[in-house]
């Protein structure tokens, strides 16, 4: 049975970017944000080259929370799952809400010529917030999945969520602020039951 944060329910989602000049279509994506027991939320450091622009080529914008793309037939949470265990290795959670719309942002233009080879424009994301359950030894970022997945990350830290658009590359700190808007409330109570 799915479980959700009655709270998100009536939240309206405003702020979602939409360029309708740009033909080029979204690519259906997950967007995680890992909770542990203290309300802080889980960010990985990406392994190489970092989503920059260029006149903003700073590493510590390449912090970001588990996100992926999701596969042909697979649904929004099962896809969650799986990006997360393939990101970081962690397999023990507890779903504690689901972002009520997709949300999306664009590609900064530099990033679509070069990265995405013209394909997508940006990506359209359902967002999940997840409460950790197990040990961080579980937490495997350079050999994900036991080595069966290449690594994405390079490392890894727990933060407050409010801290997070500050570490996210430009292009999507309004999808972060609006996560951060959302899920507040869930770091808020965590944060309290200690």
């Amino acid at each position: 049975m799915k479980q959700t944060d009655k709270s998100l329910q009536n939240k309206p989602m405003v702020r979602a970017m939409d360029n309708t000049d740009n033909p080029l279509p979204y690519r259906a994506n997950v967007g995680i944000a890992l909770f542990n027991k203290s309300g802080k939320v889980w960010l990985g450091r990406r392994a190489g080259m970092p989503e920059t622009l260029p006149e903003q080529d700073d590493m510590s914008f390449a912090w970001q929370m588990p996100q992926g793309g999701i596969d042909e037939g697979e649904d929004p949470l099962p896809a969650a799952h799986r990006e997360l265990f393939e990101e970081t290795s962690v397999s023990s959670t507890e779903l504690l809400a689901e972002a009520p719309q997709w949300l999306t942002y664009e590609l900064a233009p530099e990033i679509i010529k070069k990265d995405w080879r013209r394909k997508y424009r940006g990506q359209r994301q359902k967002w999940f917030a997840f409460l950790f359950t197990g040990d961080e030894a579980e937490i495997n970022v350079l050999a994900p999945g036991g080595g069966a997945f290449k690594a994405e990350f390079s490392d890894w830290r727990w933060v407050d969520l409010q801290q997070v658009p500050d570490l996210i590359v430009p292009f999507k700190r309004d999808v972060y602020e609006q996560v951060v808007d959302m899920f507040s409330g869930i770091a808020d109570n965590l944060k309290l039951d200690q």
